[in-house]
């Protein structure tokens, strides 16, 4: 017998063959699936008493004398069925006697109320679906069981309903910005995810190998330089929900692949942008929760226009005395150490970003949009209009966290290429998240390209805040785990 015969259940391996031994097909074809739980419940009056066909998985069966009652989920929530051993065809009786928890049944009867007051479908007559030949968890959503539940997502939206709700929500925010960005003439577009050349962003990317054109390339970690040329293009109005991939710890707040929404809006700048994060956000939460006012693990958190601006120099200096503004290289490495920061790489860039994460990060809990981000830390942004230290850049801060970044686009095809050719600089210093000039986009850019204002939202983030979880691996079906040693599969040391 083979390795994955021991690793099935032996008892219901042989009610699979006793039940072909009936000539019943456990894996039949099709089903007519005429109703769902939810749509039975909400319309008892309407449908009492007629006969629907309804399907799903088995997560509960209890027998009291000759009456059977099973908990059947389907994709909009449980369902009780009730079967009357005397009422029943002996067929279907002698079916059910091998069924198990897991397995998927499909079951036309009449709607009814138990004597219990439960809204059930009595059963007429039963067809086998899928025989189940692996044991269902119990209590599958249990702590010490919290990497099982993202390695078989599967079984952790079988058995928790609330991680179908968390995944149901995530749906809802996406309609909803969708439809938002339609209804304003913005063009939904896709992008390169594999590309010759990665930018757009800081951040260590994926390498591969295009083994026909015999050339290196990588995983995108950002779609804007691409956005960016379809504005070049002539389009006005883009948006892409993208997936991104960065080379980057594993953790509460950081996933290697991940969602990003991005838009791009030709003639306007990031007040612009502003103006319509704050409709945005505040139109989802009325639009999910009545109001805006939404939970956020123990925490209130209000989105109602307009959000606070809080000035990234000013805040920093306020607390800690440092005027990042005008910080260099050379300086940043005495305030790096001054201050005891947690970063690697002490340039001014990392420095600064380590006492906006000391000094103000944590105190954000209601929306904010954080401005004034001097020069050095935004190589794709224009200058602040009456400060050249500074960018018109800002980035959107709630509960602590960061959610989106945005600028005023930096559309100067030579003040552009410097830029570029200073984070290549340092990269050769050794900063591994700077990315390589783009001679491809500079080209594009040489064209000419409008003002235009540009932003990133973390959809994952965002999904966290509205489901009120604490983790990223909460509200991504498949996140990126370790692999897991499975019986029978060599180590990598073998």
């Amino acid at each position: 017998m083979s390795m994955l015969m021991f690793m099935l259940d032996q008892s219901k391996l042989e009610k699979l063959g006793k039940i072909r031994a009936l000539g019943v097909n456990p894996y039949p074809y099709t089903f007519d699936q005429t109703h769902h739980a939810d749509e039975i419940a909400a319309r008892f009056d309407e449908l009492s008493g007629k006969t629907v066909s309804v399907a799903g998985r088995i997560l509960r069966m209890r027998k009291m004398g000759k009456l059977h009652f099973i908990d059947l989920l389907d994709g909009s929530g449980k369902l009780q069925i009730m079967v009357k051993e005397d009422a029943a065809q002996k067929s279907d009786i002698d079916v059910l006697k091998l069924l198990d928890l897991g397995d998927i049944i499909g079951v036309k009867g009449s709607v009814i109320k138990t004597r219990a007051g439960e809204v059930s479908v009595e059963l007429g007559s039963l067809t086998l679906l899928s025989k189940s030949l692996r044991t269902m968890p119990e209590k599958f959503h249990g702590l010490s069981d919290v990497e099982s539940r993202y390695r078989q997502r599967y079984l952790d939206l079988i058995v928790n309903p609330e991680a179908r709700k968390i995944f149901r929500t995530r749906t809802a925010v996406i309609s909803y910005i969708r439809d938002f960005l339609n209804a304003r003439k913005y063009l939904e577009v896709e992008t390169p995810i594999i590309q010759p050349q990665y930018g757009g962003a800081n951040a260590q990317p994926f390498k591969t190998h295009h083994n026909f054109l015999g050339t290196d390339m990588y995983l995108r970690i950002a779609p804007e330089l691409y956005l960016k040329r379809l504005i070049i293009g002539g389009f006005e109005r883009v948006y892409e929900f993208a997936k991104n991939f960065r080379n980057e710890s594993v953790d509460a707040k950081h996933n290697p692949e991940f969602t990003m929404l991005e838009f791009y809006e030709a003639y306007g700048d990031y007040n612009t942008l502003m103006n319509l994060t704050e409709e945005m956000l505040g139109g989802l939460a009325k639009k999910l929760y009545g109001g805006y006012e939404v939970t956020y693990q123990g925490s209130k958190i209000s989105f109602k226009p307009p959000f606070r601006r809080i000035s990234l120099v000013d805040e920093i200096k306020k607390k800690s005395g440092i005027d990042i503004s005008e910080l260099t290289d050379e300086s940043a490495a005495k305030v790096a150490k001054d201050e005891k920061l947690e970063t690697s790489i002490r340039n001014a860039y990392h420095v600064a970003d380590a006492l906006f994460d000391k000094y103000v990060q944590d105190e954000i809990t209601d929306p904010a949009f954080v401005i004034d981000y001097p020069g050095y830390m935004c190589a794709l942004t224009k200058d602040k209009r009456g400060n050249p230290k500074l960018s018109e850049r800002f980035e959107l801060f709630m509960a602590g966290k960061e959610f989106g970044n945005c600028y005023s686009e930096l559309t100067d095809p030579i003040e552009q290429r410097r830029k570029f050719e200073e984070q290549a600089m340092e990269k050769k210093k050794g900063d591994t998240e700077a990315p390589p000039s783009d001679e491809d986009f500079l080209e594009a850019i040489e064209y000419g390209m409008p003002p235009t204002a540009g932003m990133g939202i973390g959809i994952d983030r965002l999904v966290m805040l509205f489901a009120d979880v604490p983790s990223l691996k909460e509200v991504i079906l498949f996140p990126t785990v370790k692999p897991e040693q499975r019986q029978g599969e060599p180590s990598d040391e073998a």
